[in-house]
């Protein structure tokens, strides 16, 4: 009987949970299929009477979609590449070279993630300015990739230190630069953590909305984001075109986690925890 009530009491709020999680994402999708009517219709009604995709082809046709997904996709991706080089180079350095202002580097790096981004935006504005970079994917790029720079660092650090310096120290004795060693030996052995910090900084890029609605006012240079914050309007909101535009934005992501799932589990696993 105990045993009954124990697992009750575990089963129970985890069903709870999962419904309070999945239950929006159900009724997002539902929406993008209903007609305009039936959206705002009263008793809400939990599946569609006429199923209907005029949703996704109006979004599709009228709006510049494709643009937006284009633009999302180069930003997200480029930010992402860069951040992982910088990253994996200035996490080496910290998980190997222990130097007199080695905790303040880590400290700096902890402190930027407790300040909000928008208290360096009159700055960071006025400086792409003055660098003729505003209404630029390039400024996008270059607010990600510093935004992102510091918690990828901590997080790879993680992985380096949990591999023995003496792998690449057996390199070199063969004959590898330390450059070489790093790239040849301990990058290949770190994959996983490699794939986990791109994945959270393509994730983190793609969904992004305040630096791109600041730096961006050019049509075609919007971001997906941008864009489907356009369509709530001063006395309305398109439920049915937000709804369909979060659905297609939102499959990227899924097929990006689906094939690299077992990534991003071994790699932020392995990283939480110091060998």
């Amino acid at each position: 009987m105990k045993r009954h009530l124990l697992k009750s009491f575990k089963v129970i709020p985890m069903t709870l949970y999962f419904i309070v999680m999945v239950f929006p994402l159900y009724w997002i999708v539902i929406t993008s299929l209903k007609p305009q009517k039936e959206i705002f219709s009263f008793p809400l009604k939990y599946w569609p009477t006429n199923l209907t995709f005029q949703n996704y082809i109006n979004i599709i046709k009228i709006s510049k979609f494709h643009i937006y997904i284009g633009n999302s996709l180069l930003v997200s991706l480029s930010a992402a590449a860069i951040v992982v080089c910088i990253a994996v180079l200035s996490a080496y350095v910290l998980a190997r070279f222990k130097f007199r202002s080695h905790r303040h580097v880590m400290l700096g790096f902890f402190l930027t993630q407790m300040l909000p981004g928008f208290v360096a935006l009159a700055p960071l504005y006025l400086l792409m300015t003055k660098l003729g970079l505003v209404n630029t994917r390039i400024s996008l790029v270059l607010m990600y990739t510093v935004g992102l720079i510091p918690f990828s660092t901590i997080l790879l650090k993680g992985f380096f230190e949990r591999i023995p310096s003496s792998l690449e120290e057996a390199a070199m004795i063969d004959g590898c630069s330390r450059m070489s060693a790093l790239i040849r030996v301990i990058m290949p052995v770190m994959l996983n953590g490699i794939a986990a910090t791109f994945i959270f900084a393509f994730v983190q890029n793609w969904n992004e909305l305040f630096m791109a609605v600041m730096f961006i006012d050019n049509e075609s240079l919007k971001t997906l984001p941008v864009a489907m914050n356009s369509f709530v309007m001063k006395f309305d909101v398109d439920w049915g075109a937000m709804s369909a535009g979060t659905v297609l934005s939102v499959i990227p992501t899924i097929a990006l986690f689906a094939i690299a799932q077992r990534f991003i589990v071994e790699g932020l696993t392995q990283g939480a925890v110091k060998g």
